[in-house]
């Protein structure tokens, strides 16, 4: 158990009895849990979505990952946990998945996961359909469809609410009508969805809204199978305390009390600190002296955008920025406020409100990706504490 002080809130659209939450000595149970309805983990990665859907009470009976850092380091904090390290695309029959993890399709209360995002990533190339990677979202949904569970969440980046089926280049666009292509990936989600007779709530959520301490823009997909409509709730948190929610957690709330010695890291290199050590808590690039801004962006200085993430020293009385697969970018620096080093391993874990005692396996390179890449384990309990209340009350009958 980890000492994090944070305190999620049990945000939800009705009480519930059986229920966790994060407090001052780690997750603490109130009520008494009876029954905990299993889930199927796909495109596990590190668990950050499956411990926060634990800790809202399901029990996840297996994974499905192909990385084999990320399946090392669920069998090792896991070690009982049925991990397949696979392809989803040779798993894509229900009743095959169904045999390999020993469960029976009445079994499964819920399937999770974040199908790989890089194909409508607004920060890659955006190839959506044309890269073979954004073709796994609908082994997901067949999945669910041959497994039937009654319920499903799914989760993407922003970038799947804008993406088109044919990815235009921008400088072959006349109009709009270039840039939708054949159309909108949601559309076409939406689509399969409701053909597999399912009902989908789709919403973009800040994690920050919900208590976690950075501002990380995700896409939510709440499928029912029995008509329901499972919307996530209003997040608890916000940039202002008022009467109606309490200021967001930042990256000091965070970090206190991180036991962390000897900081897993990779340095950042002598031309990088040049410009580093010249800026203050809270300052980027534009904080540089004038004549030496060209410089330090070199090509980008050109570009549009705001370029926030060039040369950028973190503050510690606001929420994380995203925390990208590494600190060390030229474009997503994630500097320590008060060192001269990227945030540690152990620091990024604490921002996705990973456990202290869960151990990444793999070179910093693959813990930073794993952790990166993570859902926030926070955000994860909230969803959790929202689908098992409407789980309960489709059982109940009301």
């Amino acid at each position: 158990m980890h000492n994090n002080k944070f305190h999620l809130l049990g945000v939800l659209p009705r009480p519930r009895k059986c229920q966790l939450q994060l407090g001052d000595d780690g997750w603490k149970e109130y009520g008494k849990v009876t029954h905990k309805p299993k889930l199927i983990s796909l495109f596990s990665g590190a668990m950050g979505l499956d411990l926060g859907l634990a800790a809202a009470g399901f029990e996840c009976a297996g994974c499905v990952e192909l990385d084999p850092w990320a399946c090392k380091t669920i069998r090792n904090n896991r070690p009982g946990l049925p991990v397949i390290e696979d392809d989803i695309r040779n798993w894509n029959k229900g009743e095959a998945l169904l045999a390999k993890l020993n469960l029976k399709r009445e079994e499964v209360s819920l399937v999770v996961g974040g199908p790989p995002c890089p194909s409508f990533s607004t920060a890659g190339k955006r190839q959506a359909f044309n890269d073979p990677r954004g073709q796994v979202m609908f082994d997901f949904l067949k999945l669910v469809n041959e497994i039937r569970p009654p319920l499903f969440v799914m989760e993407n980046v922003r970038g799947i609410l804008s993406a088109a089926l044919e990815h235009v280049p921008l400088s072959n666009r006349r109009n709009r009508v270039d840039y939708d292509g054949k159309g909108g990936v949601l559309a076409l989600l939406n689509a399969k969805i409701a053909e597999m007779g399912y009902t989908v709530t789709v919403q973009l959520v800040n994690a920050a809204d919900y208590g976690t301490p950075q501002k990380r823009e995700r896409v939510v997909f709440l499928g029912s199978r029995d008509g329901l409509q499972v919307p996530m709730p209003i997040g608890a948190y916000g940039p202002t305390e008022s009467l109606f929610q309490r200021r967001w957690r930042t990256l000091g709330d965070a970090l206190a009390g991180l036991d962390d010695p000897n900081p897993e890291y990779i340095p950042f290199s002598p031309k990088r600190l040049k410009y580093l050590s010249l800026l203050k808590e809270g300052q980027n690039w534009r904080a540089l002296p004038s004549e030496l801004q060209r410089e330090a962006l070199g090509g980008a200085y050109e570009s549009t955008g705001g370029r926030v993430g060039f040369f950028r020293r973190l503050r510690l009385d606001e929420p994380s920025p995203t925390v990208p697969t590494s600190p060390g970018q030229k474009s997503t620096c994630l500097c320590h406020p008060t060192e001269l080093r990227p945030l540690s391993v152990k620091e990024y874990a604490r921002i996705q409100q990973f456990p202290d005692d869960w151990a990444f396996s793999g070179s910093i390179v693959e813990k930073y990706r794993q952790i990166g890449n993570a859902v926030p384990v926070g955000l994860g309990y909230v969803i959790g504490t929202t689908v098992i209340n409407y789980l309960k009350n489709w059982e109940k009958g009301i």
